[in-house]
């Protein structure tokens, strides 16, 4: 049951009408979490299961946690949380993948395996609620969150169906206190919640599936037949894709939430406007990176131990993030480069400081900083390795013609460009801030364009959105 769907939008329109008309808090709540069970199980029943076994375990767990004032205890019980879930999640998520990188292994030394096909299903969005039942045990732990929430809220928190199956990661911190009492919602923030889901809507069926989408398949699904300028435009054109479609996503989340009287934080703010990659990472899937940050990163050592064991956190940190994405080497070489280009930048801090600036400096880097992150995609979307390298020396060998048509190409560079131009333009100040200064002839305008739009590319029952395989 997807965002985008005609499915979705009557599951939706009977959720909203059942909320708004219990009687009590309570029985809103339920409402909620009754519609969270029955929009995961639209997938598969059988896998709502796990997540009655993150909420359980995770729940009792850290009420024993906070009791305790024995550190060994205490200690074991969350290395008892983390068995739990990080065992569901490695071996739904990653044994296949462990078996055939043994297969591979062994083979290199002459010893014939074949690996079996487990054929696991990969329960969807688990990398996402795993993360959040996760880090609410580490935050009780660390006594920074008190457990006193019941088994309704930390259900609801856990399985909150706008933002279940691909995010924003959600802190116990910011979710729980919205469950104390009933919200009184406001019109205009209804009015803004239906702009954010239109946005997203039109950011995932018309730009993601429409625009970038056919460009980006083209050239990825074959790049050994790719010219040179095929593979820049595809290769720009699925930098756009997974930003429109995963960006579309989270605008849906926060839009239905706020319809819903609940804030989720925003996951991106203007990334391809980011000057460096430090700033990227605090402005792309801002709910993960803050996640491997406060729970990875700074547990490690972060930057406090010198500049060697800095970078080896960076490096740790990424590689780990690039393999959360899915059970393939291309994620953690898409990590590996990423863990690079921050460490890269740490170095130059360092010997340069503060030195270049001015908007020229800037304009520069943000450039170059799009540039090598829509670089670092190639592995992230390719098939495997081998496609990967195929498409990366296509970029630089000079190989005559083009298989896209130029329609095609002319409104991906539109699009792209646009997007550089409005992210510059939005990177200091919020979507909402920005949208509320538009004349308000131009937002009636541009919010019936996209209704139009949308309404002409929709068929209701569009491509997954990309992030849910992860």
């Amino acid at each position: 049951m997807q965002f985008d769907s005609f499915l979705f939008i009557a599951f939706l329109s009977a959720v909203i009408f059942l909320y708004y008309a219990m009687p009590s808090w309570r029985l809103r709540k339920g409402v909620l979490l009754g519609a969270s069970y029955l929009f995961y199980a639209a997938w598969s029943p059988p896998l709502v299961i796990l997540i009655w076994i993150s909420t359980l375990t995770d729940y009792f767990i850290a009420r024993q946690i906070f009791r305790s004032h024995q550190d060994l205890y205490r200690k074991m019980l969350l290395l008892v949380s983390l068995a739990v879930n990080l065992g569901l999640l490695g071996y739904f998520k990653y044994a296949q993948f462990l078996l055939d990188s043994f297969d591979h292994m062994v083979a290199q030394i002459g010893i014939v395996y074949q690996a079996p096909d487990m054929d696991i299903i990969l329960p969807i969005g688990i990398s996402f609620y795993t993360f959040q039942t996760i880090s609410y045990t580490i935050d009780v732990y660390r006594r920074q969150h008190k457990p006193d929430h019941g088994l309704l809220d930390f259900s609801l928190y856990v399985t909150f169906f706008p933002q279940l199956v691909a995010g924003p990661i959600v802190r116990a911190g910011h979710f729980l206190p919205q469950c104390d009492r009933a919200p009184k919602v406001q019109i205009h923030e209804i009015a803004w919640g239906l702009t954010l889901l239109l946005f997203g809507l039109f950011a995932k069926i018309v730009l993601a599936d429409i625009v970038m989408a056919p460009v980006a398949d083209q050239v990825f699904y074959s790049p050994a037949d790719a010219r040179t300028l095929d593979a820049w435009f595809g290769m720009f054109a699925f930098s756009g894709q997974i930003f429109f479609d995963f960006s579309g996503y989270s605008l849906c989340a926060l839009g239905i939430a706020m319809i819903l009287g609940f804030a989720l934080p925003d996951n991106f703010r203007s990334p391809y406007a980011a000057i460096g990659f430090s700033d990227f990472w605090e402005r792309w899937h801002i709910s993960l990176s803050s996640w491997m940050r406060d729970y990875l990163y700074i547990s490690m050592g972060g930057n406090r131990n010198g500049s060697a064991k800095t970078f080896r956190n960076l490096m740790f940190t990424m590689f780990l993030g690039g393999l959360w994405h899915g059970a393939s080497w291309n994620f953690v070489i898409w990590g590996g480069l990423h863990g690079l280009y921050l460490t890269a930048e740490h170095g130059l801090i360092k010997v340069f400081g503060g030195r270049f600036t001015g908007a020229i400096y800037q304009t520069f880097v943000i450039l170059l900083t799009f540039i090598l992150v829509t670089l670092a995609w190639i592995p992230f979307r390719a098939a495997n390795i081998h496609d990967s390298l195929t498409l990366f020396s296509h970029l630089f060998t000079l190989l005559p013609g083009s298989e896209i048509d130029f329609n095609s190409k002319l409104l991906v560079g539109i699009v792209i460009s646009a997007t550089l131009g409005w992210h510059a333009y939005t990177r200091s100040k919020t979507l909402e801030e920005r949208w509320i200064a538009l004349p308000v002839w131009l937002r009636i305008s541009v919010l019936m364009s996209m209704v139009l739009l949308i309404g002409i590319c929709s068929t209701g029952d569009s491509r997954a959105f990309i992030y849910f395989q992860f």
